[in-house]
C-alpha cells in the first residue's frame, strides 16, 4: 500500500511512510529517500541526523480526497564544520503550508477566475491565495529584458469609466508583455524602465507608440539610441474616427434638405459605419452595393472614403522610405480640405509616421496583448489592486504552468 501511495503521490525522491483516511482527507506521512544531506556551509554530505521536524503541508487532491502531507524536514549535523542544517525539499518552500505544485494549480485556476472565487472553491482564504500568487511570481519576476531591441508602448483602462489608465510595455520581437505601469505619468514610466538598467535602455533600437505625445520626450531622454515610430494602426485609427464623425455630421446636415434628398442621404448613411471604414477589398458584394449608394448620396463621404483607401494602400504598397515619404506628402496635400484634424496630427508626427516605411514595425502585437489583458481583467471582475493584476498579467506570458516543477 505504501508503495502504491508513493507512486500515486509522484514526488521525486519522496516516499510515503504511513497513511490515514478521515472525512475524505488523506493524511500521508512522507520523507526523502536519501539517508544523507549536503551541508550548505562546506558542501560535504552528512548522515548524522540531528533532529526530525514534522509539519503539515497541503498537496494536490487524489480523486475525491484532499491530501495533507505530514512532512519530515530532517535536520542534520555536519561532522566536518560542526554546523547543523535543514535538508532541502524540492517540492515545498521553507515555512510554507502547501507544495509548489499545489500553488501552481491554484494560480492556474486564477487565470480564468478571481481570488475570492478560487479561495472559496478550494477552502482557502483570500490571503492564502494571494500568498501563492506572490510565491509563483518570484520564479518569474523581474522579467528578463536583456535581449530587448524593439519596445512597444500603449495603454489600457484598468477600471472602466473611471479614467484610470495603465501603461503597457511590450517586447515587439518576442511578442510578450514585459511590464506594466500603474499610471500614465512620465515619472512612473521612467522609474519602471530605469529598473531595466542603462545597458538595456541604450540597446533599444526602436520604440513604437501611439499619437498621444506623452511618451516621445521620455523615450528621447532615457533611450538615446532609439528611433521613435508611430504604428500605422494608430494613424489609421484617427483617420477612421474623422471619417465616421463626418458621416454623423452628414446625417445631421441632411435634415435641412428637401424630403427626397434627406431620406436618400439619411438612409444611405444610417447603420453603415463599418461599410465605409472596412477595407474596400474586403467588403461583401452587398456592402459594395451599399458603398456605391453612399457615394452617390454624399459626395463628401465618397471623397473621404477614397482618400482613406488611398492612405491604406500607401502603407500597404510603399517599398521604401523615399517612396513612402513622397506618397504621404502628396496624400496630405489632397486630404487637408477633408481630414483637417488628421492631417494636422500627422504633420506634427511626420518623422515618426514615415519611420514605418523604413522599418515596417507594427503595433499589432501590442494590440493583441491589450486584448488579452482585457480578458484577464474581465475574468477577475475588474482589478482595483494593481499589483495583483500586474502579477497575473506577467505570469500569463512568462510562466508556463505545465512546465513548472
Amino acid at each position: 500500500m505504501k508503495r502504491i501511495l508513493t507512486q500515486l503521490l509522484n514526488l521525486p525522491e519522496v516516499v510515503v511512510e504511513s497513511s490515514i483516511e478521515e472525512d475524505l482527507i488523506l493524511f500521508l506521512t512522507v520523507s526523502k529517500k536519501a539517508k544523507s544531506a549536503v551541508c550548505p556551509q562546506c558542501g560535504k554530505k552528512s548522515e548524522h541526523l540531528h533532529q526530525n521536524q514534522k509539519y503539515l503541508v497541503k498537496d494536490l487532491p487524489m480523486g475525491d480526497f484532499e491530501v495533507i502531507l505530514n512532512v519530515n524536514r530532517r535536520r542534520f549535523k555536519c561532522k566536518i564544520c560542526r554546523k547543523t542544517f535543514n535538508e532541502e525539499l524540492d517540492f515545498v518552500g521553507a515555512r510554507k503550508g502547501y507544495t509548489h505544485r499545489y500553488a501552481e494549480n491554484i494560480v492556474k485556476q486564477l487565470i480564468n477566475s478571481n481570488i475570492s472565487n478560487v479561495a472559496k472553491n478550494n477552502g482557502l482564504t483570500d490571503e492564502e491565495v494571494n500568498s501563492m500568487l506572490e510565491d509563483i511570481a518570484k520564479n518569474v519576476l523581474p522579467i528578463d529584458v536583456s535581449n530587448l531591441k524593439r519596445l512597444g508602448i500603449d495603454e489600457i483602462s484598468l477600471v472602466k469609466g473611471q479614467g484610470k489608465f495603465i501603461v503597457v510595455l511590450v517586447d515587439i520581437d518576442s511578442g510578450k508583455l514585459i511590464g506594466l505601469v500603474k499610471e500614465r505619468k512620465q515619472i512612473e514610466i521612467e522609474n519602471v524602465m530605469k529598473k531595466w538598467g542603462k545597458e538595456v535602455l541604450e540597446q533599444i533600437e526602436e520604440v513604437s507608440m501611439d499619437l498621444t505625445g506623452n511618451y516621445k520626450n521620455l523615450v528621447h531622454k532615457i533611450c538615446p539610441n532609439a528611433l521613435v515610430t508611430v504604428d500605422r494602426f494608430h494613424v489609421t485609427k484617427i483617420i477612421h474616427e474623422e471619417l465616421n464623425q463626418a458621416r454623423i455630421a452628414e446625417k445631421k446636415t441632411a435634415s435641412s434638405l428637401n424630403v427626397e434628398l434627406r431620406e436618400k442621404v439619411f438612409d444611405s448613411l444610417k447603420g453603415n459605419k463599418y461599410t465605409i471604414l472596412k477595407a474596400e477589398e474586403n467588403l461583401t458584394e452587398k456592402q459594395k452595393e451599399k458603398l456605391d449608394i453612399i457615394r452617390e448620396a454624399s459626395p463628401l463621404i465618397g471623397m473621404m472614403h477614397s482618400l482613406k483607401e488611398e492612405f491604406r494602400n500607401l502603407f500597404d504598397r510603399s517599398e521604401d522610405l523615399g517612396a513612402g515619404m513622397l506618397g504621404l506628402i502628396d496624400w496630405l496635400k489632397k486630404a487637408e480640405p477633408y481630414y483637417q484634424k488628421s492631417v494636422k496630427t500627422i504633420k506634427r508626427w511626420f518623422g515618426e509616421v514615415v519611420g514605418y516605411f523604413e522599418r515596417k514595425t507594427t503595433n499589432g502585437v501590442v494590440e493583441g496583448i491589450n486584448n488579452k489583458l482585457k480578458l484577464i481583467k474581465r475574468s477577475g471582475f475588474g482589478f482595483r489592486n494593481f499589483r495583483n493584476f500586474e502579477i497575473r498579467a506577467l505570469l500569463s506570458w512568462h510562466y508556463n504552468i505545465n512546465l513548472a516543477r
